[in-house]
């Protein structure tokens, strides 16, 4: 069975053993794990000097683009707290992100916005933006750390099961994603204030839902998601859309 698989498994036994939902379940989980810097030591130890860390997030959400990042870490400079961003407290993310971009070798983030999302699947649009931020790096990473997935690159990598959690290069990832995701939605709120963006980051809450239920969706949700392509009032288009303007948030795919 496929470790992915078995993992999703054991998660599954964890709710229904303690009557909890199952991402209930996998927070417990990952909150058990320790992230540390094991998977990079044994990178460098087969000779890679810079070991990136990759992932993204936005994955679930209903509206956005998804946004990816790639972190190398300083071996000399150790950033205390690093961990998955799903279990960091939005001001701890802010703070840690600021020490992330200060101390780090490099870091780059990219995403691939809604248009292209519902044109290859959020599967393909994640991996897509996670090899773009690789891309975007000032420095050649010679080694790659991915959280859970295998990248479309020639470069050695290592694809990790729960990877935010265990390695710190891929939390250190997945926070600077996360902060620069959390600060779109905050910018798009105000422009959609129907969806209560600044504080669902796009997901699908109760609010969320019955928005889109009552007012269609927005230009830039994600129609190949089924709480957007089922609503009962058609997606708004906006002008530049019809007319074929570029818009403020570049191509498909975004160097952030």
């Amino acid at each position: 069975m496929p470790k992915s698989r078995k993992n999703r498994s054991r998660v599954s036994r964890i709710a229904e053993a303690d009557g909890i939902s199952f991402s209930a379940a996998k927070l417990r989980l990952l909150k058990k794990l320790r992230c540390t810097l094991r998977f990079e030591k044994l990178a460098w130890a087969e000779g890679a000097k810079l070991v990136a860390g990759v992932d993204e997030v936005g994955r679930g959400s209903l509206f956005g683009p998804v946004v990816a990042a790639a972190v190398i870490l300083d071996p000399a400079y150790r950033i205390r707290g690093l961990r998955d961003s799903k279990l960091l407290v939005a001001e701890r993310r802010e703070e840690l992100a600021v020490r992330i971009r200060e101390h780090s070798i490099a870091w780059a983030v990219a995403a691939v916005d809604s248009a292209r999302i519902d044109q290859i699947n959020i599967y393909q649009a994640s991996r897509l933006a996670m090899v773009e931020a690789v891309h975007q790096l000032a420095c050649d990473a010679d080694y790659l750390l991915v959280d859970a997935v295998k990248l479309d690159c020639e470069l050695p990598q290592n694809a990790i099961i729960h990877g935010d959690a265990l390695s710190a290069s891929i939390a250190a990832a997945s926070i600077v994603a996360k902060v620069e995701r959390d600060r779109m939605m905050a910018a798009w709120d105000p422009v959609f204030p129907l969806y209560g963006l600044a504080s669902n980051k796009g997901y699908s809450t109760p609010q969320h839902l019955a928005a889109l239920r009552e007012h269609g969706p927005s230009p830039l949700h994600r129609l190949s998601f089924a709480p957007v392509w089922s609503a009962p009032v058609p997606q708004e288009v906006l002008s530049f859309m019809q007319e074929g303007e570029p818009t403020d948030i570049g191509d498909d795919v975004i160097a952030v």
